[in-house]
């Protein structure tokens, strides 16, 4: 979820890129709000299948065939099936394809373990992190929780860009992301803070005042390390973009790398707080 730069395609105009964010956020809210619980799994389902393709494509190495199908497969059914039976069922799907993945493997000479591996992997680093925020959806005020996580992401990322353009002169991570600073991130860390502590003063949805502030910070913390992640996986693969599927923005993955840890990390925090089950 984080303000890649354009890409070099003629589609990078600012236009064209605020018209792709505003249609891609205009689906993602009108279906939590109106699609309810399955609606919500099948969109997330969808966008983690786009994503973890993008990411098998990036760590690809040598051409080689990996039993991707498997894991693009887990991720599309994972949010659906969470949605059903719940987070068992998740690790139900990860059962399934680990014993899949092993067959794959031992009937695939050309096959390292490396491969195999990184086919799991990219199931647990999209599939089962998107699966928790279809598990905060069913709670009694799910579709609030999910909303405050979305906007507090939002805001994180936004405040963070603008100030750290505008003051940031102390690089939180220069290897990694260039154009990331501390200043940034403290500003992005209040913007979370704030959107949680605004929904714990005028909603029920939120647990107290500090736990909401505590969740405000957590959310903050995971995204920049979200996005972090990404970041240094693009480098490894030597590409700009996880992506081209959004004018403007790169790939599904750019658009959602913060929210990949974000959305376990909120999960946990509001079931130890008492207000997820």
């Amino acid at each position: 979820m984080s303000p890649h730069a354009p890409t070099t395609s003629p589609f990078s105009s600012l236009p064209v890129r605020i018209a792709t964010g505003i249609l891609y956020g205009a689906v993602l809210l009108g279906v939590i709000l109106f699609g309810g619980s399955l609606g919500t799994a099948i969109l997330f389902g969808l966008l983690g299948g786009l994503a973890v393709h993008e990411f098998y494509r990036m760590t690809r190495r040598e051409r080689r065939r990996m039993p991707e199908l498997y894991g693009v497969a887990a991720v599309v059914t994972m949010p659906l099936l969470t949605s059903l039976w719940g987070l068992p069922a998740a690790f139900a799907v990860i059962t399934a394809l680990v014993i899949l993945a092993f067959l794959w493997h031992v009937n695939s000479v050309n096959l390292r373990i490396s491969d195999t591996t990184q086919v799991v992997f990219g199931v647990l680093y999209i599939g089962l992190t998107l699966s928790h925020l279809v598990l905060i959806h069913q709670n009694d005020a799910g579709i609030l929780l999910v909303l405050a996580v979305l906007a507090a992401v939002w805001a994180s990322d936004i405040l963070a860009y603008l100030v750290g353009s505008l003051i940031g002169s102390h690089k939180l991570a220069p290897r990694i992301s260039p154009n990331k600073s501390w200043e940034g991130f403290l500003a992005g860390s209040v913007g979370a803070v704030a959107v949680w502590v605004a929904l714990a003063l005028f909603a029920d949805a939120a647990p107290g005042i500090l736990w909401s502030a505590l969740i405000g910070l957590a959310v903050a913390v995971s995204a920049v390390a979200g996005d972090l992640f990404e970041s240094r996986i693009k480098r490894e693969a030597g590409v700009k973009d996880s992506g081209s599927l959004l004018p403007g923005h790169g790939g599904v993955l750019d658009r959602i790398d913060s929210l990949l840890p974000v959305s376990v990390v909120v999960y946990y925090l509001l079931f130890f707080a008492g207000t997820a089950t």
